[in-house]
């Protein structure tokens, strides 16, 4: 019988009609970066599309990169562009391979239909292992065998294949491509970023493409994306939509939602009594607490330094800040972390100052974008071992007027910061004792934290960030006074469990859990740069307050830092500051002559944060003499100066010197056990080098504790 066009036209027709599931018509997206995987990645499938043979490819690489976008790449850039290319999944095919090889009503099978064009068989390690060798030998030789009449037949297109995992049988005679995974391309997720939100932005309508912050990328570089492009996808047209009715120029970094690393052994507190969160959410208690009660004592207190008598066996408030507030500021870290900052003086009327200026007209600017702490944090540890030189050549501790000076010389930069920028800039990035208080968070055993699913989710006005009117059950707020959103906190550092976030919040995501101490202590945590430095500030304060045991009999020393010349005084109190960040330089130089310099400055990095509960430990030990054997005096020494006979009357406490070396002991064994598990948590692939470092541990444990003995 004589074929007809007319029968020729149908015949094509139908087998488009076949063909048309399976389909890829086009490129989604070309290689995207320009690090060296990307370069490579494209000189590959340039080097696959130009192979005249047109051999088998085999394209290997994590779920979600797209691998079939990389097949279709090279399709479309080969000398085949203009034949079809159809996908099949592997996975999917029966043990017989039926899709492909059976003929269907019209007596042709899919490879028929195709010709010449092109097959990727996606997730070829998952086929059936009955199937397996039949695909082997199609992507070989191009041979096949139909199951309607045995007969062997040839398919002339090109074979595609793509594997999540490794196909020896294949990679034997395929050209093979490995697609890296998007975590060990980190320089390119910027590129990444901005190509998806142009291309996702012009799909949803928007006319012009807003950007994103520098911010945004550095802190995306530390997600590992498992789901690599395809989650990545995921994240921006999630944010996208969630900014579809504003459509900023500047995407806020807070409508990227990633997932976060696995928290194990965390307990929800209002979970298990939902009437304390009630209580804790009130802004009567905190709005009371800060401007009736802080606000004024902190004036009170000032007064009383300046107006009283100036040593500390006569001013009770001078009793209070060096007996008082020290010892009980470093003992709350391992429990409430950085809660002091959520009712700290200095800020109140930093607060007070900013409402002031806004009734008056003034609008502080909004914080500068980009990395705020890598120069922050420097100006940060230079400020506290400003301090430190200053209490100890000036004698501070004994001198109510002067300690009175530096509490008003924080507050003043409270206040520049507060009418500078808007909410707590100054807190955040420049305050010493914020930063401070933000380092020793990470080991509290308290955190308040957002579920990242209901945030993203249900949620789309972000008032617990950025403030808003009451909704739901949530609260009218100006938002996170540190200018964080708590479902994208990595740890306590950004965080003063002010509770503003649960105030705001109407789908009570929000949760205060506990959880095992120094849990944001990782191996894979990105602390800023320049906190390295206020851990060796805080560590050369102990040296300092110490300095004649380590200093006293080197020549030119002064007999004492608070008389005598100043300039000598001034050197040997800086010397003594200096010390741990001398060692940990010269350490870090040594180091730095082995075949990985980078991979061995990060690890020492990761021993300072491991050695972070002894420094806790010995600032502490360090303040518990003068706690233990003056706190007990407060009332005493506050009413002496003006009733003499009154002051013997009341109650008074002091700690025996024993009694003071014991807890002082007990302090530092602690500090040492705990630097000790974390040196085994965040160094564990060194194997017995932390055992090593353990015992140096050991070691600065006890000479930190013969330090601080004649405290």
């Amino acid at each position: 019988m004589t074929s007809t066009p007319q029968d020729a036209a149908e015949t094509a027709r139908a087998a488009l009609l076949r063909l048309a599931p399976h389909l890829l018509g086009r490129v989604r997206r070309g290689v995207v970066g320009s690090s060296r995987y990307a370069q490579k990645l494209r000189q590959a499938i340039r080097d696959a599309a130009a192979d005249a043979a047109g051999g088998p490819v085999l394209i290997s690489g994590e779920p979600g990169l797209e691998k079939d976008n990389i097949a279709a790449l090279i399709h479309f850039g080969s000398a085949a562009r203009k034949q079809l290319l159809v996908q099949l999944n592997g996975a999917l095919l029966r043990p017989d391979g039926a899709e492909l090889f059976a003929a269907g009503a019209d007596g042709l099978t899919l490879l028929d239909c195709l010709g010449g064009g092109s097959l990727l068989l996606d997730q070829i390690d998952r086929a059936d292992p009955q199937l397996r060798p039949a695909l082997l030998e199609l992507a070989r030789s191009g041979r096949w065998v139909s199951p309607d009449d045995g007969r062997e037949r040839f398919f002339p297109g090109r074979v595609y294949l793509t594997a999540e995992t490794t196909a020896p049988d294949f990679d034997a005679f395929c050209r093979h491509i490995r697609v890296p995974p998007l975590r060990v391309r980190r320089q390119d997720l910027g590129e990444w970023l901005r190509y998806g939100v142009r291309q996702k932005a012009r799909c949803l309508g928007w006319a012009t493409p807003p950007t994103v912050s520098e911010g945004l990328i550095k802190r995306l570089q530390t997600y590992d994306f498992p789901g690599n492009i395809r989650e990545l996808t995921l994240v921006i047209e999630r944010a996208l939509r969630q900014c579809a009715e504003g459509r900023p120029a500047v995407l806020p970094d807070e409508v990227f939602w990633t997932g976060r690393r696995s928290q194990r052994a965390r307990f929800d507190l209002w979970r298990w009594k939902p009437q304390l969160r009630d209580l804790m959410r009130s802004p009567l208690l905190w709005n009371g607490l800060l401007f009736g009660v802080v606000s004024w004592v902190f004036v009170l207190v000032n007064l009383w330094l300046w107006l009283g008598p100036q040593d500390r066996q006569h001013n009770g408030a001078l009793n209070m800040f060096w007996a008082w507030w020290w010892p009980l500021i470093l003992l709350t870290y391992p429990i409430v972390g950085r809660l002091w900052c959520s009712f700290c003086p200095f800020m109140v009327w930093g607060e007070v100052s900013q409402r002031i200026a806004g009734a008056l007209g003034w609008q502080p600017a909004r914080w500068p974008r980009g990395d705020s702490d890598a120069w922050a944090a420097p100006i940060l540890a230079a400020g506290f071992a400003a301090i430190l030189v200053w209490e100890a050549v000036w004698n501070l501790e004994n001198s109510a007027w002067l300690s009175s000076c530096l509490l008003l010389l924080i507050t003043l930069g409270a206040v520049i910061g507060s009418l500078r920028f808007e909410k707590r800039f100054w807190c955040r990035h420049l305050c010493p004792v914020g930063g401070m208080n933000a380092l020793f968070a990470k080991l509290a055993i308290s955190e308040l934290r957002a579920q990242a699913g209901i945030c993203s989710g249900s949620c789309t006005s972000y008032a617990c960030f950025k403030g808003g009117p009451a909704e739901g059950e949530g609260l009218a707020t100006a938002g996170c006074p540190l200018g964080t959103h708590p479902a994208h906190l990595e740890d306590n550092r950004n965080c003063v469990l002010c509770l503003t976030c649960a105030q705001a919040c109407p789908h009570r995501s929000v949760q205060l859990r506990l959880r095992p101490p120094a849990a944001d202590l990782q191996r894979d945590m990105d602390p800023p740069a320049g906190e390295v430095g206020l851990i060796l500030v805080l560590a050369g304060g102990v040296c300092l307050h110490h300095w004649q045991r380590l200093l006293g009999g080197v020549a030119l020393a002064p007999a004492h830092l608070h008389e005598g010349p100043l300039l000598p005084r001034l050197a040997f109190a800086t010397l003594a500051l200096a010390l741990p960040a001398g060692v940990f330089l010269l350490v870090r130089h040594l180091r730095g002559w082995g075949r990985r310099p980078e991979v061995a400055a990060s690890r020492l990095r990761l021993c300072l944060y491991a050695l972070l509960p002894l420094l806790w430990a010995l600032m502490l030990a360090d303040h518990l003499p003068l706690g233990m054997a003056e706190g007990g005096l407060v009332l005493p020494v506050s009413v002496g100066p003006w009733w003499p006979q009154l002051a013997g009357w009341l109650p008074a406490w002091s700690a025996d010197g024993h009694v003071i070396a014991f807890c002082q002991s007990l302090v530092v064994a602690v500090g040492v056990a705990g630097s000790v598990v974390l040196l085994r948590r965040l160094l564990q692939p060194l194997r017995w080098g932390w055992l090593a470092l353990g015992w140096l541990a050991l070691g600065l444990g006890t000479g930190g504790r013969w330090l601080v003995a004649g405290g």
